[in-house]
């Protein structure tokens, strides 16, 4: 009879449709927890922007919030197998699928690629100042902490949040204000869900970052050097060993 009637429904509210009136059916899985115990499965029917009658999981039954909605609730709670198939729900439906969403989005992670360098350096009264920075990390959550000499640093220090790139990817940059002490130890922490353990980033302040810069761009030219002698140097032993 429930089947029935709601086939009847379905026939006279396309035909309604056709004329501006408007009918939805909404299914709801609401849930907080990982492993899923509190989930809610809420099938509701809204005619006009009105909810007329609900199933709820909790509840375990239908429940009308109007005349029409009250006598249809009546009708389809006395169909126990058409009732216990919402109730099956929970599992095949909600349950089901949230575990599929878990697998495939929510438990994804991508490590973050993680630079540290010096934005100032000091000069007179004014602090030296350094940047972290994490790109292209999944997920959002993710923390960003500085040790000085194997100490939390609690103070100077400014971070972004996290920053969405537009493609499920995100960044974060945090800067960290201080006095260069000889021979002490500065260190980025990085803690991320991709990450078994934090990781710890150290900066090497034995060069500012132009020298470091100048250092590896001319050590590029040594070694580019060295190779085009070499291959010089060989073509001129063959050509000269050649016979006349």
């Amino acid at each position: 009879m429930a089947k029935l009637w709601t086939a009847l429904l379905t026939e006279l509210f396309l035909l309604l449709g056709t004329s501006g009136y408007y009918n939805e059916r909404r299914s709801q899985c609401l849930y907080s927890s990982r492993d899923l115990n509190d989930m809610v499965y809420i099938d509701s029917y809204i005619f006009n922007k009105i909810e007329w009658i609900r199933f709820n999981s909790t509840v375990g039954k239908y429940v009308g919030y109007t005349k029409f909605g009250i006598y249809n609730a009546e009708l389809w709670n006395n169909d126990t197998a058409f009732v216990q198939q919402e109730q099956n729900d929970v599992e095949a439906f909600c349950k089901h699928n949230a575990e599929i969403y878990y697998s495939q989005i929510m438990d994804k992670t991508v490590e973050p690629n993680v630079n540290l360098m010096s934005l100032k350096q000091a000069s007179g009264s004014q602090p030296a100042m350094l940047m972290c920075s994490a790109y292209n990390f999944y997920p959002k959550k993710i923390k960003v902490s500085w040790l000085r000499d194997g100490k939390p640093v609690t103070s100077d220090i400014t971070s972004t949040e996290e920053l969405a790139d537009g493609d499920w990817y995100y960044q974060i940059h945090s800067h960290l204000e201080y006095t260069p002490k000889s021979g002490e130890k500065i260190s980025c922490v990085v803690e991320h869900a991709s990450f078994q353990k934090p990781m710890v980033y150290d900066w090497d302040p034995s060069l500012p970052e132009s020298e470091r810069n100048k250092v590896a761009i001319g050590a590029s030219g040594l070694v580019l050097g060295i190779i085009l002698s070499a291959a010089g140097f060989i073509y001129y032993k063959r050509k000269s060993s050649r016979p006349y």
